[in-house]
This record gives structure tokens, sequence and C-alpha cells, in this order.
């Protein structure tokens, strides 16, 4: 049976392609694979992803977002801080994907989820989460 496509790449504008890269590096432990001219190519081992320099005609439209699947999101919000951005903020109630949604240093989105994107949590079985958390 023939496997069906995955995604295992995006792509990325930016102003500073070595800015960004250690952003990445350093808040969500993504390794350089290689650079060409000034593009950085990165991997989290399992999806890489291209820092493209700007070009002379202007940014073009890109990404509105993707996600990253972590176990603490605690630890990645106060590694996000370190940057001088602001804490992930909570995602609305009805989106059942992700806890928080948070931005790198060039403004891009990405989503930030415990539970993973593979399934849906309700804000409703977030509280229960936290009300077990509590008591044990």
């Amino acid at each position: 049976m023939k496997t069906k496509p995955k995604i295992r790449h995006i792509a990325m504008i930016t102003l500073d392609p070595e800015r960004l890269a250690k952003f990445y590096e350093e808040t969500f432990e993504m390794k350089r694979l290689h650079s060409s001219g000034k593009a950085i190519f990165m991997t989290d081992g399992y999806i890489t992803m291209a820092l493209l320099p700007n070009n002379a005609e202007g940014k073009a439209p890109g990404l509105n977002h993707f996600g990253w699947h972590v176990e603490d999101a605690e630890e990645i919000a106060q590694r996000i801080m370190k940057f001088g951005l602001d804490h992930p903020a909570k995602r609305p109630a009805d989106r059942p994907y992700a806890e928080t949604r948070g931005t790198d240093p060039d403004g891009n989105n990405f989503d930030l989820s415990t539970h993973g994107f593979d399934r849906v949590e309700t804000a409703l079985d977030r509280e229960q989460k936290q009300k077990q958390k509590v008591t044990v």
C-alpha cells in the first residue's frame, strides 16, 4: 500500500536568519543542518525548517502559524521571554488543538500544545487535568 504524503519541511522568510536560528536553537532545541548562502536549514529531528533571507523586493506573504508539541509549556515560555518576547497567550476555549500561541522574534505565530495536534482537548479537559495536578 502506498504511504500518504507527509509535511516534513517548512520555510520562513526573515530579515535575519542567524538571529532566528539562535531563537529556535535556544527555545526549541533545534539543530542546524547546513547553510546555503545566508539561508539556514534546521531540524527538530522530524521536520526541517529553512530560514530564508528577505530579498530586495520585500517580505512575501508567508506562513500563518505552525505548531509545537512540547512537554512543558511553561519552560518553553520562559525560554521565549529570554528573547524579550511576551509570554505565549492562552488560546480561546473553542480552539482545542493547542493551549497557547506565541511568536518568534520576526512575529511568526506558533501554537504550543502539551497534548499534541493529533487529537483535541477542550478547555474543560484542561481544567480537569489542572485540578488533578493540584490534588496529586
